[in-house]
This record gives structure tokens, C-alpha cells and sequence, in this order.
């Protein structure tokens, strides 16, 4: 049987697709990260199921133990406290060994913070950057500020409430225009989505909020991000891309992002 990865609600309990719940009623064990906050879960859909814990701090143990149990062919499912495990949350060594084994790992996708945050911020591009969660270390904290500034494309963060304040203040050093949301509870009775530049929102936020939170950073205005060449250099990248091996839309398509020249132009003045 494959190993079944089941994502879970980040909030609201009827978030969950009927697939998940249909592998947890036939799951013969249910790997979580809290064996609490999952039999909720299970309580308020009916589902009975035997639980154990997996978790940051027992996983080298448990991952031998769950991959003898898939090699002889019982039906294990692996969920975190929300969202899709190995996401930031525990699952990726189980996942990964699954795999090296020759045992099949089936998804089940379902509820994501980042994509629902992304959205409900209005903040939306052609592409994001996910960073997880930010430092908790001041110097660490400005070294990643100082890099975000120079990515022209959105980026979605997570923070707990308790470092925030700070962590809003740092990036205000750095890019105090730049347009941005913090998402908290999302998906819960209170959600919440503040939206403004990063100096509106360091000061709407200079005390610790409560609950859980997503950080979205808009793109850079005006694209101040990227890169100041020519479109004849630009062109002469992408040939040299090109004669390397790189697909001929693809080296047009990257060298188009990191400088503005116009992808098309790129395309037809390599041909």
C-alpha cells in the first residue's frame, strides 16, 4: 500500500476534502504530528481511527517503525496539525525514505496558509517566493529583510504573533513602501487581513496580535528589483543560454523576468 499524505484544515474543520476523510476511515494507523488536535478532527467528521504520534522529535524512531508497516502492506496515512506534511511541518524524512524504499507515496493536496494568505491579500503575481518561517535571530532577521528587498515578486512569510512586531520593524527598514498584508487566523471565526505598506503596518502592529499569521509581501513597486541591462545584452544571455543547452522559450522566459526586456523580443532575436 502506498503511503497516504493527507492535508488537513489550517482552521476551520470543514475544510477537508472528502478523499482525506475517506483514507483516515480506512487508514489502518494515522501518523500525527498531535494526536489531539487530529482526533478532534476525526471526532467532529465520525471517523474512529488508531493514532500515533510523528513528530519533530520522535520521527528518526517512528519513520523506521511506519516504513516496516508499509513494506508489509499496511495501509498508513500521515497528516500534521494543518495543512500538507512536510511543508514546514514534519513528514519530509518519512516521505523521502517511503520513496528510496520503492514504496509509492500518494498526495492527498488540500487547504494551504500560503495560497489562501496570497490571495486574500489582493497582492497576487505571476509568481511568489514561499521563505517559511522567518528568523528569530536580529542579525539573521536584517540579512533576509536585505534580501526580500531585492526580490521583485511577492513573497509569503509565516510568523508567530509573539515576534511580529519585529519582524514587520526589520523589513520596514529596508523597503518601507513596499505594499504587503498580514493574514491572521485565517479560515477561523476571527480571520482577519490587514493590508497597507510595511511602515502602516509595523505601526499598526508595534504590539503583539493574537493568533496565527501569514505575512504576504506585494511585488516591488515599480519592478525596482530587476536587473538594468540592455535588451541587446539581454539578448546575448539568451543565446548563450541557448547554446548551452537551455529550451530556446525557457532561456527567453528567465533572462525576460530577471531584466523586463520583453520575453517575445528576447525569443524572435535569438531565432
Amino acid at each position: 500500500m502506498p503511503l497516504a499524505v493527507c492535508a488537513t484544515p489550517i482552521g476551520n474543520l470543514d475544510d477537508v476534502t472528502l478523499r482525506v476523510l475517506a483514507e483516515l476511515r480506512a487508514a489502518e494507523l494515522v501518523l500525527c504530528e498531535d494526536t489531539r488536535r487530529t482526533r478532534i478532527l476525526l471526532d467532529r467528521h465520525g471517523i474512529e481511527a488508531r493514532l500515533q504520534s510523528y513528530h519533530r522529535h520522535n520521527e528518526a524512531a517512528r519513520t523506521g517503525e511506519a516504513l516496516g508497516r508499509l513494506q508489509r502492506g499496511e495501509r498508513v496515512a500521515l497528516v500534521s496539525d494543518a495543512g500538507l506534511p512536510g511543508v514546514n511541518d514534519p513528514g519530509a524524512r518519512l516521505i523521502g525514505t517511503a520513496l528510496e524504499a520503492g514504496v509509492p507515496v500518494t498526495v492527498l493536496p488540500g487547504p494551504s496558509a500560503v495560497e489562501t494568505s496570497l490571495v486574500a491579500s489582493g497582492l497576487v503575481g505571476d509568481r511568489y517566493q514561499f521563505v517559511g518561517y522567518l528568523p528569530r535571530r536580529t542579525g539573521e532577521l536584517r540579512a533576509v529583510a536585505a534580501e526580500l528587498a531585492r526580490w521583485p515578486h511577492p513573497v509569503v512569510a509565516f510568523e508567530s504573533p509573539r515576534r511580529l512586531p519585529a519582524s514587520l520593524g526589520a523589513l520596514a527598514e529596508e523597503m518601507p513602501e513596499r505594499p504587503a498584508a498580514v493574514c491572521r487566523e485565517l479560515t477561523k471565526r476571527f480571520e482577519e487581513t490587514v493590508r497597507g505598506t510595511l511602515r502602516e503596518l509595523a505601526a499598526r502592529f508595534a504590539e503583539p496580535p493574537k493568533g496565527e499569521i501569514t505575512l504576504v509581501l506585494g511585488a516591488a513597486p515599480g519592478g525596482s528589483a530587476v536587473m538594468n541591462v540592455s535588451e541587446e545584452d539581454a539578448a546575448a544571455v539568451v543565446s548563450e543560454l541557448v547554446d548551452a543547452g537551455v529550451a530556446r522559450r525557457q532561456a527567453a522566459d528567465v533572462v525576460a523576468r530577471m531584466t523586463g526586456v520583453s520575453r517575445n523580443s528576447l525569443y524572435r532575436s535569438s531565432l
